[in-house]
């Protein structure tokens, strides 16, 4: 009885750090709202993300609910991303919601207080290595995902072009994708960051057209590192059929491999098996781009090798 319980004790204590390891932080900032009507919006964007946050089991940092004195929240993101570990398989999701806008030169994020410069945030991220995905929602929000792209990256912008200055509604589509079973595009039980940017990138669509107004806003995806972006109408389902510059790898696979709420099956898996997952169906990924360039007999050699190594691995588990 007594060697049972130890044992279970064991066991409980391997799983804590285990669980600590995956545990995800969500850092949602958000900016001076302007119009009553827009302060109502980005408060159902802040609700919807402290749900999913939740549910996730994630911790949730927010910023710019409610105007405080000091320290101003652009100085408040800061040290937030400061005390945050820069390695490690813990994603790190970072959403900007509210206002932005564009001179020409430089994008800004809109905040009470300082603004912050597309510039700026791209050095307060410079030191990041662990899994780090960047959403911005505000309008102008383009150059952000041009400065913000590197490789292991994944970047969203509510909008193709810094010229794109109306309030966008995308964030809120966004959002509430995250928890919305609909978003799940390839039915395996969880929802990625590509999937609730296409689904969102949909009913934004679809909201301008109810309402019978031109399209202010297009959004992008950017996870190859490019700095160019990919909007959802060039995806088929979850894959790109089109590239923004020739010879690129497609945008898509390394968001797909995001996801905020994980299914049962995806969290029994630890952070190393999943590392090792994500990197054979990145590779399998790659490879499929090549098809076109290679023998049909050295295609399927290459493909068989990489299955079976990812085979092996969920066989491990």
């Amino acid at each position: 009885m007594i060697l049972s319980r130890m044992r279970r004790l064991f066991c409980l204590g391997l799983l804590v750090p285990l669980a600590f390891a995956q545990r995800a932080t969500v850092v949602v900032i958000a900016g001076a709202p302007g119009e009553a009507d827009f302060a109502t919006d980005i408060t159902q964007q802040l609700d919807a993300w402290a749900r999913v946050s939740a549910q996730a089991g994630a911790q949730h940092i927010e910023i710019g609910r409610v105007e405080s004195a000091a320290p101003a929240d652009r100085e408040r993101l800061q040290q937030a991303l400061a005390g945050e570990a820069k390695d490690g398989p813990a994603e790190l999701w970072l959403v900007l919601i509210g206002h932005g806008t564009f001179d020409g030169k430089e994008a800004k994020f809109n905040l009470r207080g300082p603004d912050i410069a597309s510039g700026e945030l791209a050095e307060w991220l410079k030191p990041f290595k662990r899994p780090l995905a960047i959403i911005d929602t505000t309008s102008s929000s383009a150059p952000f995902l041009s400065r913000l792209s590197a490789p292991q990256r994944v970047v969203v912008s509510a909008t193709r072009s810094g010229n794109e200055q109306n309030y966008a509604r995308f964030g809120k589509f966004l959002a509430e994708a995250l928890a919305d079973p609909k978003s799940d595009l390839d039915k395996d039980g969880q929802i990625s960051l590509l999937e609730s940017f296409l689904s969102a990138s949909h009913r934004t669509a679809e909201f301008y057209k109810t309402e019978n107004r031109l399209a202010t806003e297009h959004a992008l995806l950017d996870d190859n590192g490019d700095a160019l972006g990919t909007p959802a109408d060039w995806f088929r389902g979850v894959v790109a059929t089109k590239r923004a510059r020739e010879g690129a790898p497609a945008d898509g696979p390394r968001a797909h491999q995001f996801h905020l709420v994980r299914s049962p099956a995806e969290l029994e898996l630890s952070p190393d098996v999943r590392a090792r997952r994500d990197k054979l169906e990145l590779e399998i990924s790659a490879l499929r781009e090549r098809k076109a360039k290679m023998s049909e007999g050295k295609y399927f050699a290459e493909l068989e090798k990489l299955l079976l190594q990812l085979a092996a691995l969920y066989e491990g588990t």
